[in-house]
């Protein structure tokens, strides 16, 4: 098996470790290894199976002789991004910067793993509640085209960061013993107002666009038309974030061109790479974000036909959005070309 020189941006981040987890995991073929960050990290070590790596400081000189650039996200993707792919590096981003840039490529490989083949040295991994729902959406839509999606998203902390996180466990703390409740993280660390999220629910992720959506709402919207390849699909989503550690959940309503029976999407999501089916009414089985986190795999239930519609189905699905909706879904695009002799050396 060949084996490629990779580096990771981002690397002491949530998402960077997150793909040193799976790199170790999955025994993924790298020859060397580089461990790239902003100047703040630079210098920083990282034991990883069994030696010792100094974090770098990512520069447009970092990617020489690097053949995969795994990004783990962040503004510095704009100026980057282009450096390593012109360097010969096949750079796979986790940032917003080149999703909706028609000249590149936006992959969930179970779903639109054809589009990789016109990638230009940059891929685009899309955005962690948008790779859980095409998982969930991809199969039923292979028996009858989707006309329209409403979604409501429920958003865990970690999609935050990890100072998100520390100020969720900080505050379950504070109200615990009687002590006043302090936030300055959420919805966003650069907003203007902060709320608690510690027993509450927050309806806003990112800023407010002109149209009253959130960025994040847009993003569903827009980065779902382009992976499904159907600017012809409507969407709306509203997204929410609550105060669970890890690991998104969403309420997914569907219409279809024709009839899709619960049955069959039953039988179509169970057999689709990358999802399962946890869908017991009878024995009170279904999606959580306690149980999937941690894990690869999409959990989609819930699965009932909407009477409202003439063709129409509810579900709920939940998945890992550090693993899945981030890391995972960039690592197996890597893998996916690999597997395909897509990289060159």
């Amino acid at each position: 098996m060949k084996k490629y020189n990779v580096a990771i941006l981002g690397a002491t981040g949530a998402v960077g470790q997150e793909f040193l987890n799976l790199i170790e995991e999955r025994k993924f073929p790298f020859a060397n290894l580089k461990l790239l960050a902003s100047k703040r990290s630079a210098g920083k070590k990282i034991q990883f199976m069994g030696k010792e790596y100094t974090v770098e400081e990512a520069t447009e000189n970092s990617f020489n002789d690097v053949d995969i650039a795994l990004f783990a996200g962040g503004s510095i993707s704009k100026t980057l991004g282009p450096a390593a792919a012109k360097a010969g590096a096949v750079v796979i981003d986790n940032s917003s910067t080149f999703r909706m840039d028609p000249e590149v490529p936006l992959i969930v490989p179970e779903v639109n793993p054809e589009d990789i083949s016109w990638h230009k040295g940059i891929i685009a991994n899309p955005n962690c509640s948008t790779i859980i729902m095409v998982m969930a959406l991809k199969p039923l839509y292979d028996v009858s085209k989707i006309k329209r999606v409403v979604v409501s998203t429920y958003q865990a902390v970690s999609g935050g960061g990890k100072e998100a996180m520390a100020e969720l466990e900080q505050q379950v703390k504070d109200i615990n013993d009687g002590k006043e409740v302090v936030a300055n993280i959420l919805p966003g660390a650069a907003l203007k107002k902060h709320y608690q999220i510690a027993f509450n629910l927050i309806p806003q992720i990112d800023v407010f666009k002109e149209n009253l959506y959130t960025k994040e709402e847009m993003k569903m919207i827009d980065e779902t038309k382009k992976i499904m390849n159907d600017q012809d699909m409507r969407i709306t989503a509203t997204t929410i974030r609550v105060p669970v550690y890890r690991s998104h959940a969403e309420s997914v309503n569907v219409e279809f061109e024709d009839e899709v029976s619960v049955e069959k999407a039953r039988e179509v999501l169970s057999k689709f790479p990358g999802v399962i089916l946890r869908d017991n009414p009878d024995e009170q089985e279904y999606p959580m974000p306690l149980e999937t986190s941690g894990k690869d795999d999409v959990e989609v239930g819930r699965i009932r036909k909407d009477y409202s519609i003439e063709h129409g189905l509810n579900f709920w699905v939940c998945g890992d959005q550090i693993r899945k909706g981030a890391a995972l879904n960039a690592l197996q695009i890597a893998e996916y070309m690999m597997e395909h002799d897509m990289i060159k050396k």
